[in-house]
């Protein structure tokens, strides 16, 4: 049951839109020169030994029923396995702050998919956010079209990975997981390193080397805090937060992603991606936030 947030609670909840938002350019600088799944494979093998170590401590139980396996392959595979491989490798491709705009369109492609594939009947605001989306997303694209340096294949696969969260958002709404949320994580990482670690022994083996100092600062960031502390900070914030505070803790992310990429990569954002960032802040704000007097649900990221 949603209560009001505490003095703590707002803590965690700034710490976690902040170590959100900084993810994105250290996972940028992470796979500048090492092989994106071979990196990604490193973050989430750490992050599953820290949620195993806090499960211990907090006494959760890891096992998984046999009954509970089918469910959680059906949730995990659009929410985490897809979003993993594709986001990363879309890194390699794109600047961590347009990555992250793109990324957090995830909620517009959950509520287009909700209307046409499950027949739900989104407010008429929420169309308003979807056709901002697809103004911000076909400005990029349409830049990346006009670069001779552009990688549309970069946008069309971070666009791929928000609209498989979007979709495995709505398989989690209707799947009966009678295990604890830390649970579910930990066995969908899992069911995501296994994948990551299949491409990278396929197709980056004559790459892997050992990461340099640098290097195993961005991966111990994105085990211990993207990662491991974000997950456990979300599970306890998601019945707690009122939805207004949900919405513009994801509404930051983007923007933070953007900035800190200014400001730790030294990217320089074109004129398409500050209009495309305006119009995804929007668009999320008519998705997200409740409408006057309507309570709006909390979703986990």
């Amino acid at each position: 049951m949603m209560t009001s947030m505490t003095r703590r609670d707002a803590v965690l909840l700034l710490l976690m839109t902040l170590a959100w938002g900084f993810a994105w350019p250290v996972m940028k600088f992470g796979v500048r020169e090492l092989p994106p799944l071979f990196f990604r494979s490193l973050c989430i093998a750490g992050a599953l030994v820290i949620l195993a170590a806090y499960a211990r401590v907090a006494s959760i139980p890891l096992a998984l029923p046999r009954s509970d396996w089918l469910d959680i392959v059906r949730v995990a595979v659009p929410n985490v396995v897809i979003w993993h491989c594709a986001m990363i490798l879309a890194l390699t491709m794109l600047p961590a702050g347009r990555s992250a705009i793109l990324g957090y369109t995830m909620p517009l492609w959950a509520a287009l998919i909700g209307a046409l594939w499950f027949g739900e009947h989104p407010p008429a605001r929420h169309w308003l956010g979807v056709g901002a989306a697809l103004a911000a997303t076909s400005l990029l694209l349409s830049s990346e079209l006009s670069s001779l340096a552009g990688r549309p294949a970069g946008t069309l696969l971070i666009l791929f990975a928000a609209f498989s969260w979007g979709y495995g958002t709505h398989q989690a709404r209707r799947r009966a997981i009678h295990v604890p949320a830390l649970t579910a994580i930990f066995w969908s990482l899992s069911l995501a390193l296994v994948v990551l670690l299949a491409g990278t022994i396929l197709f980056e083996r004559d790459r892997w080397r050992s990461p340099d100092a640098l290097e195993w600062v961005a991966i111990a960031y994105n085990m211990a805090i993207s990662i491991a502390f974000c997950h456990v900070v979300w599970l306890h914030l998601a019945r707690r937060m009122p939805p207004a505070a949900s919405g513009l803790s994801m509404m930051m992310i983007p923007a933070l992603g953007v900035f800190s990429s200014i400001w730790l990569l030294g990217e320089r954002p074109r004129w398409q991606d500050y209009v495309a960032l305006g119009l995804i802040v929007f668009s999320l704000a008519t998705v997200l936030l409740p409408a006057r007097g309507r309570p709006a649900p909390v979703e986990a990221s």
